[in-house]
């Protein structure tokens, strides 16, 4: 092909293009609709601090995360986020034991040998002196070949109990001068 037909042909292209996305009427309406699930999660997930202090409140909430097993990773005060995770080994013996039997047999096994947990935090502050705090949390879990295996969020209230019952404790005995 000569760069006649190489323009032409990109021509036609963008404009068979421009007018498939033209007729596209845009983000489906079913996309931007909350579910129950959603605010469920939102619920699980935030809770509101009596505070005007948007940097003690975080500076609690990194001291709960580290308690807890976090490093924190990054961190930004004037946006109000932070991000930390704990790894884990999570190989198992009879994992190892199966694997060096399969290899006898020319078989390739594999199983899940790191886990990670990401917890994400941002705060948001409301009127009235009050700022509202999301964590979420996210298990993540890597294989032998290093593939990711399990990617998914943690929807346990527990964990978010926990968590939250730990910042008010800190908040409260922070407030207090304790």
């Amino acid at each position: 092909m000569n760069f006649r037909t190489h323009v032409v042909s990109f021509i036609i292209f963008s404009l068979l293009s421009a007018v498939l996305f033209a007729c596209q009427k845009g983000v489906p309406r079913e996309a931007l609709m909350f579910t129950p699930e959603s605010l469920a999660d939102r619920q699980l997930q935030t809770r509101v601090f009596e505070t005007s202090n948007e940097s003690k409140l975080l500076e609690a909430s990194a001291a709960v995360l580290q308690d807890l097993g976090f490093t924190i990773d990054e961190s930004e005060v004037k946006c109000g986020v932070i991000v930390c995770s704990k790894d884990r080994n999570v190989t198992e013996f009879y994992n190892i034991g199966l694997s060096v039997i399969a290899s006898l047999f020319f078989i390739d096994y594999e199983y899940a040998t790191r886990q990670k947990v990401v917890a994400s935090l941002v705060t948001r502050p409301l009127e009235q002196n009050r700022i509202a705090v999301r964590i979420t949390f996210q298990h993540l879990v890597w294989d032998t070949e290093k593939d990711l295996i399990k990617n998914e969020r943690v929807n346990e209230p527990e964990i978010y109990q926990q968590f939250f019952s730990k910042l008010s404790k800190s908040v409260f005995l922070a407030g207090h001068e304790i």
